[in-house]
């Protein structure tokens, strides 16, 4: 082949490869990582995390509730269009106000963190890198081991509550659950593993209080539930009774990170019914087996594990350039 035709075959073929390259990165970044990255704010503002975990500190420790809220918070954030900040949004109508959301808390540690930000980096740091950040930091104080955030993340413009729609539910059966995982691309392991978080923190009589008493128009309570475990669900939750009242997603370790929420499962504590089911149906079983070492599998994996699904979480739709902004005040787009 002479010099010239190599140098044209040359040419075409990385004129291809740029060509799929754009088509590729022009298919979205759906738990990719594609415009995040590690040690984003290294040069422009070196304290990002120190200041972000020195406020999610401060807060935990006057209030340990709010660890599982910041938890939760980066959850709802990311399943509605992505990890966006878009939850932290004001409004009428905004994604704050819909009902998964309602109970959600520590919007006003994330709001200490950015205005801290906002003096040593103004308009640098952004509100969604803030909850991913929150998120991690909370698992970490309650005694779960940490990872590495990528950052980079741009803030949403849009919240609407209609958004909300498509959030797991509390009493979704496992076929909506693992739909709803798939839709953010994430698989049954992360469904199973993110589920987990909730070895810390509490839930509201409102949403299983239904499992206690006439369960499916049965005039008798959820069959997953342990028998031995009922009456005190119900001491704590009389039919008729406080429907706000909280109660702990972990019996025993509600401020505790690690594996005894699967523990709990297996022996028919599950609090809410989408908690319940992860145990009793076998697609989901066997990610909760392996968290415990059962069956020959290994134990004790649950924590790295965690850290490497809200990872992946966290880079569901992230936006950048001009898909997003970088807030001033996190409850209001520029």
């Amino acid at each position: 082949m002479e010099i010239s035709s190599l140098s044209k075959t040359v040419a075409l073929l990385v004129l291809l490869l740029a060509t799929l390259t754009t088509l590729s990165l022009g298919q979205g970044n759906r738990g990719s990582g594609r415009g995040t990255r590690l040690g984003y704010y290294r040069s422009s503002c070196p304290r990002a995390e120190s200041i972000v975990q020195s406020a999610v500190r401060s807060a935990v420790q006057a209030n340990p509730t709010i660890a599982p809220g910041l938890l939760r918070m980066f959850f709802h954030d990311c399943f509605v269009n992505g990890c966006d900040a878009s939850i932290l949004i004001d409004g009428p109508t905004t994604e704050k106000t819909a009902g998964p959301n309602s109970l959600l808390r520590g919007f006003e540690v994330i709001d200490a963190a950015k205005s801290q930000l906002e003096t040593a980096c103004p308009g640098v740091v952004s509100c969604a890198d803030i909850v991913a950040l929150a998120a991690r930091d909370s698992v970490v104080l309650t005694g779960g081991r940490s990872w590495q955030v990528r950052l980079g993340r741009r803030d949403g413009l849009v919240s609407q509550a209609s958004d909300t729609a498509n959030l797991p539910a509390f009493n979704d059966p496992i076929s909506v659950q693992i739909r709803k995982f798939a839709d953010k691309g994430l698989n049954t392991q992360d469904l199973v593993t993110l589920v987990g978080g909730h070895t810390i923190g509490t839930a509201a009589c409102a949403l299983f209080s239904y499992r206690l008493y006439n369960f499916n128009n049965t005039n008798g309570p959820d069959p997953d539930i342990n028998p031995a475990f009922l009456p005190q669900l119900r001491a704590l939750c009389p039919n008729g009774g406080d429907a706000l009242r909280r109660v702990a997603l972990d019996k025993g370790s509600d401020n505790s990170f690690g594996n005894s929420f699967y523990e709990n499962l297996r022996n028919g504590r599950g609090v809410i019914e989408s908690d319940a089911k992860l145990w009793s149906d076998r697609r989901t079983q066997r990610f909760v087996q392996r968290y415990l070492g059962e069956r020959g599998q290994t134990g004790s994996r649950f924590n790295a594990e965690f850290g490497r699904a809200m990872v992946k979480m966290g880079n569901i739709e992230v936006k950048t350039g001009t898909q997003g902004e970088i807030r001033r005040v996190c409850t209001a787009t520029n």
